[in-house]
């Protein structure tokens, strides 16, 4: 697999110089400047990776080019946007960047009510509570119907949480909710996500689904043509929040949305810490089934909590098997190599490590994307696949 690194660009505080000396060889950025759904200039795009291979790197993958909320509504202005975003592909295949991570997540990309958690061992962790959630959705956002997404116990539980709660921990929580990540299409206040979420008012997961069908009907011919890779990356947690249907959790949406344009240029973002938020979710297994069609790999290990929390874990801890899912990708690789596929080698990248060591003190950090906290986990999943191959190696 080809070992990448996520870098959000010039204005990122972990340089390109840091990210090679950490072993990287391929690095997964965007124009994160431009996040309205307009086209991608080709000229910024040709900029940056001037910029990348100055540095001894590759661009290896475009995370992401924002599907703008026109799309996932079916608003009047759809046609624009697709059509926007069919010139932003084309724009990225001249720039020479073969593969395209996208998400279709509404109104919120990855969610965590807590950016820093302290670990056992000193380290900082994302962190997702359940009860902090709904105390958070009931009682300080109270967003019309939100009771009847929440069992009696739950609720009972959010509202003694909330009766402890201080104004600092709450505002915390809903910075961390809704304040957005960088290249976020829209930032939020507490009315204005009202007012997002009731764009989604009614529509139901199957709605949900049409579009995003539609959607791909529509680029993923354009993807062909240029000899783009699409993969669309798993909701995140993969389970509902705010009242928002979820379409990318389980291993029957991932078959659904490979059917809805059955093409290679139709493809899975492999996100274990996002599948593995759902217990059912059997990992290595959907590596085996999906692999053909699996792109690009987010490689980070979630631990589950008994009352639906999860944190962060280290990339060789938690609630995933995760030798067993770099086995399966690695297996996938081999078996595109036999076949003479020029895309074997699938780009992976760590995600989400700690905040470990000097990175704690430091002021900017990216949630989740702190320098010291990847390079250890991508350190170990290096091992982990050193490891393999040297055991295949001996077995002849």
């Amino acid at each position: 697999m080809e070992e990448c690194f996520r870098w959000y660009g010039p204005s990122d505080p972990v340089p390109l110089a840091h990210i090679r000396q950490a072993g990287a060889t391929g690095i997964v950025t965007a124009l994160h400047e431009v996040y309205d759904g307009s086209p991608w200039p080709e000229a910024a795009l040709l900029e940056r990776r001037a910029l990348i291979e100055a540095a001894g790197l590759r661009w290896s993958v475009v995370e992401s080019i924002p599907v703008h909320n026109a799309i996932k509504v079916a608003g009047p202005e759809r046609d624009r946007y697709v059509g926007w975003y069919k010139d932003s592909l084309r724009a990225v295949a001249r720039a020479g960047v073969a593969t395209v991570c996208y998400n279709f997540m509404p109104v919120l990309d990855w969610t965590r009510t807590e950016l820093r958690h302290p670990m056992p061992n000193g380290a900082l962790a994302l962190r997702f509570d359940a009860v902090d959630f709904a105390a958070y959705d009931l009682f300080v956002l109270r967003r019309p119907g939100a009771a009847a997404d929440y069992a009696p116990d739950r609720a009972a539980a959010a509202e003694g949480r909330m009766a402890e709660m201080t104004e600092e921990r709450a505002a915390r929580i809903e910075r961390n909710l809704i304040a957005g990540l960088p290249a976020t299409e829209r930032r939020y206040d507490r009315a204005l996500l009202l007012r997002a979420l009731a764009d989604y008012e009614g529509l139901t997961a199957d709605d949900l689904h049409g579009h995003l069908a539609h959607f791909l009907r529509a680029i993923v011919p354009v993807a062909e043509e240029c000899g783009v890779r699409l993969c669309i990356h798993p909701d995140d947690p993969a389970f509902p929040l705010f009242g928002l249907p979820r379409i990318v959790s389980t291993a029957a949406d991932a078959r659904r949305i490979l059917a809805a344009a059955d093409s290679p240029a139709n493809g899975l973002t492999f996100c274990t810490g996002s599948y593995g938020t759902r217990a059912e979710n059997d990992l290595p297994a959907m590596v085996r089934e999906f692999g053909p069609r699996i792109h690009f790999a987010h490689l980070r290990n979630v631990r589950r909590e008994p009352d639906g929390s999860f944190h962060e874990a280290d990339h060789l801890d938690g609630s995933t098997d995760m030798p067993a899912v770099v086995i399966a990708l690695l297996d996938e690789g081999e078996r595109r190599r036999a076949e003479g596929r020029a895309d074997w080698r699938i780009p992976l990248r760590p995600d989400h490590g700690h905040l470990i060591a000097d990175d704690i003190a430091k002021e900017r950090i990216n949630p989740g994307y702190s320098l010291i906290g990847r390079l250890r986990g991508l350190a170990e999943l290096r091992g982990v696949m050193h490891g393999a191959l040297a055991e295949r190696r001996l077995r002849g």
